[in-house]
């Protein structure tokens, strides 16, 4: 038997790596699962995939009629994109959303939970930063893609200004991860009248918010 080091693989690059792998998950993936997904929202539920090596997470995956083509309408009109934690901004694609947009750079996405007016307003209202971010940035979200895969307060937030009818998000993806106040920001999402796409449960986080916008991306690409 091959050792580990005889059975590595040296001489792929990187897109070799990323393309075998998909083929990997196209053929282990079982039939009802991949059934459950249009061609479209197949391509998101694989990077997903990749990005955890599980497929579990894809039978929490759920998309609103219509979502994937609003994301991409939205990228190409240069839409606003707010995340709520920097490590998605530090993630996100500039050369694949300049594709859609030339406007897109890394200091236009909006991610202002960090801010020191976003710090004072949540400590004077006893809300948590995250919250605080999206109440103050109201104007900003309106027509947005909102990518949320950290503070589940930043999901309900956003959830209940659209209910409210005070926004119009252009996707809301939710993602949020943890033990408190996930399920129900989550549950809470379910009621939106625009686009969202959702993890169920307590999984989330901010790689799959940032794979979920790059696979959107790639199918159109």
């Amino acid at each position: 038997m091959k050792s580990p080091c005889e059975r590595i693989q040296w001489n792929c690059s990187g897109s070799e790596i990323e393309q075998e792998s998909f083929r990997r998950i196209d053929r282990e993936a079982p039939p009802a699962l991949r059934q459950r997904f249009t061609d479209a929202e197949w391509h998101v539920a694989r990077r997903l995939i990749h990005t955890t090596a599980d497929f579990a997470i894809a039978e929490q995956l759920r998309f609103s009629p219509g979502a994937i083509e609003a994301a991409l309408a939205a990228l190409r009109r240069g839409a606003r994109i707010y995340t709520d934690s920097n490590m998605i901004k530090s993630g996100l694609s500039i050369p694949k959303l300049q594709k859609f947009h030339p406007s897109y750079c890394r200091e236009a996405i909006l991610c202002p939970v960090a801010d020191p007016e976003t710090a004072e307003y949540a400590k004077q209202r006893g809300i948590t930063r995250a919250l605080a971010a999206v109440e103050l940035h109201e104007k900003e979200l309106d027509g947005a893609i909102f990518l949320c895969g950290n503070a589940p307060l930043a999901l309900a937030g956003v959830v209940r200004m659209t209910l409210a009818k005070r926004i119009i998000p252009a996707l809301v993806v939710a993602m949020p991860v943890g033990f408190v106040n996930v399920v129900e920001s989550k549950e809470y999402s379910e009621e939106l009248p625009t686009p969202c796409i959702r993890i169920d449960g307590r999984r989330g986080g901010s790689p799959l918010a940032v794979a979920t916008l790059h696979g959107i991306m790639e199918n159109a690409l």
